[in-house]
């Protein structure tokens, strides 16, 4: 971070801290970009209470407006991952040192190497989903870095592309090492709701934008191999094209499950992952976590700070509710 007795680390600070804030991101403008101004005190006000959308409760719904799927995001649903996530790219950086230009970077040009401090790294992560995306954006904002990758600055996309993958696979191996280590545990409620799921014979997916050997190692150690074997389906950011915010991997996943989009309701934790299930057709409950708890969820037809208190007959409930309004 800029010293305070440093003026041109903390303007440099501030300039890269402003291009983040308005990066017009392809598909991805509009409540991103109010995200990022909502009040703090947004955030305080979630920590104890959950929100359900006034809908009317109605015995006469449909009688094919049912929950026939659930589908969990994994990091921030099934486990606060956020911070490790940072933790494994910062000791990659550190790995390789990337160093940014000093003038363009919001890291110190005395910093060893490139460090994302929580902040930088809670409004990155909620504008961009995927870790490659992450970096190819963060250095086309900030420079191209050196590295001992690359000793000069890589300056075509091959090159940039190797950069990006070979930190990519360091930053996957790391992360994953501090699943293994046994102090990770997932969120409160996730496992019971996803046997009661099961044991009602409804179908039960997990979809993620992260690369699917960390999303596989998550949730052998998290869920247990039982439940991660006993999943209808399962799809990682490699088996799509595009990342949430497109809908493109909750689109997969129903053709796979081979049910209506209307008939799915997905747990998600930030707006990108709401985005990508309302463009898909399908209702969202958010479980916020400490980084997304200021987020605007106006479209999710819940809000939970966790799990724990949450059945599989409340979503039921929820999702005829929302059937029945329309």
């Amino acid at each position: 971070m800029a010293s305070a007795s440093s003026s041109s680390a903390i303007k440099s600070s501030v300039l890269a801290h402003h291009h983040l804030l308005s990066h017009p991101l392809s598909g991805h403008r509009s409540s991103s970009l109010r995200l990022l101004h909502q009040s703090p005190s947004r955030a305080a006000g979630r920590a104890s209470t959950f929100k359900l959308k006034p809908l009317p409760v109605s015995a006469s719904s449909s009688p094919s407006a049912s929950l026939k799927a659930l589908i969990f995001d994994c990091d921030g649903v099934i486990l606060e991952s956020e911070h490790l996530h940072r933790q494994a790219y910062n000791d990659a950086f550190s790995h390789f040192n990337v160093r940014c230009p000093p003038s363009l970077s919001p890291a110190s040009s005395s910093s060893p190497a490139l460090n994302w401090d929580p902040e930088f790294y809670d409004e990155l992560q909620n504008r961009i989903g995927g870790g490659k995306p992450k970096m190819r954006w963060y250095f086309k904002e900030h420079g191209w870095p050196t590295s001992t990758i690359f000793e000069d600055p890589p300056e075509n996309d091959a090159d940039r592309a190797k950069l990006i993958d070979i930190l990519q696979d360091w930053k996957t191996e790391r992360y994953q090492e501090i699943i293994k280590s046994g102090t990770v545990q997932p969120r409160p409620g996730v496992l019971r709701l996803m046997d009661e799921v099961k044991a009602a014979g409804k179908k039960l997916a997990v979809c993620s934008a992260a690369t699917k050997s960390s999303v596989v190692l998550c949730l052998e150690n998290l869920i247990g191999l039982e439940r991660f074997r006993g999943l209808d389906c399962f799809l990682a950011g490699d088996d799509v094209k595009e990342k949430k915010p497109d809908p493109s991997i909750y689109l997969t996943a129903a053709k796979r499950l081979d049910v209506l989009g209307r008939d799915c309701l997905v747990v998600e934790d930030s707006v990108i992952g709401l985005q990508a299930a309302k463009g898909a057709g399908m209702s969202c409950v958010v479980t916020y976590t400490s980084s997304t708890a200021n987020q605007d969820f106006s479209d999710a037809i819940a809000i939970y700070p966790d799990l724990s208190s949450v059945r599989l007959k409340d979503l039921e409930l929820l999702l005829q509710n929302v059937m029945a309004a329309m």
